[in-house]
């Protein structure tokens, strides 16, 4: 079962959630623009821990606390490290007030149908029950919608509530995260489908299976709404997708009962050779921001 002080924070609290969760992928991205190039990394394992020092440097930031921050979706090998002396999840929750989630997605196939569905899992279960072990409240996964193709979307959707039942049975709370490209030329009409797809596999859970969802930001403000209202959505969270922090938090703040879940947005400025006054000033003003686009609706 979900920790039920955790669950409470996700749904009442007044606050976003913080993605630091690049994967093997977009990792060497991050670290870029975090003012770290590949020179100053010869294996995986070196850039591993050089984007682990920066989200340690984030996680034990003054401003990132429970106030205003009220998830953080981890890496799974953050997950399995330490931050300030503790397992990252333990940390985030005992030290912060931060409810911790897991990317568990491995990452997308070709497209097809205008949609890219999520790759296979290997070993799931495992990463689930190892999950919940270590404290982790839920888990995201994406995969991403590129064109307003009826069928497309159609089995993105079906994918993400087949694995967000898988995840619910080991007791954790999915984030179901079908993104639609920012650029998308029928952007409009793909969110309309997209709407009422996931509408219709909302209605068909059980009473008490509880889903997070983490979509693009709409073109039409408050086109979500009837998601945010149902009742079997824990919370829906926004991402920034490709917008800068400022666009992001604008279009965010039209949405009510949204709220960020943003990851380059959230880093956007930080630097690694940035004093820690420095540091803490940028990311605590950036905080700032997208907390009042959160709660603004």
């Amino acid at each position: 079962m979900p920790n039920a002080e955790q669950k409470q924070k996700i749904a009442a609290g007044q606050g976003f959630i913080a993605a630091l969760d690049q994967s093997g992928g977009s990792t060497p991205k991050a670290l870029r623009l975090y003012g770290v190039d590949e020179s100053s990394y010869g294996t995986d394992e070196e850039m591993f821990d050089l984007i682990h020092q920066m989200r340690a440097r984030i996680a034990t930031a003054p401003a990132f606390t429970g106030d205003k921050v009220i998830g953080a979706i981890l890496f799974e090998k953050t997950m399995d490290r330490d931050i300030a002396g503790k397992p990252a999840a333990q940390f985030l929750w005992e030290e912060r007030g931060v409810v911790p989630f897991l990317k568990i997605d491995k990452g997308l196939e070709e497209e097809k149908d205008g949609v890219q569905l999520m790759k296979p899992i290997p070993g799931l279960s495992e990463l689930l029950t190892r999950a919940a072990e270590k404290g982790i409240f839920g888990t995201k996964e994406r995969s991403v919608i590129h064109a307003a193709n009826p069928a497309g979307i159609a089995a993105n959707v079906a994918q993400q509530f087949e694995l967000g039942a898988q995840v619910l049975e080991h007791g954790l709370v999915p984030i179901l995260e079908p993104e639609i490209n920012i650029n998308a030329s029928d952007k409009l009409e793909a969110e309309a489908l997209l709407r009422d797809e996931i509408l219709k596999r909302l209605d068909a859970l059980p009473g008490t299976s509880d889903v997070m969802l983490k979509l693009t930001l709409p073109e039409q403000p408050n086109h979500y709404k009837p998601l945010v209202d149902h009742p079997r959505v824990l919370k829906v969270v926004a991402l920034s997708g490709g917008y800068t922090r400022e666009e992001a938090n604008t279009r965010l703040a039209q949405n009510t009962g949204m709220v960020a879940s943003f990851s380059r947005a959230l880093t956007e400025g930080l630097s690694d050779s940035q004093s820690d006054g420095e540091f803490n000033e940028t990311l605590g003003a950036a905080i700032r921001s997208i907390h009042a686009a959160s709660v603004a609706g």
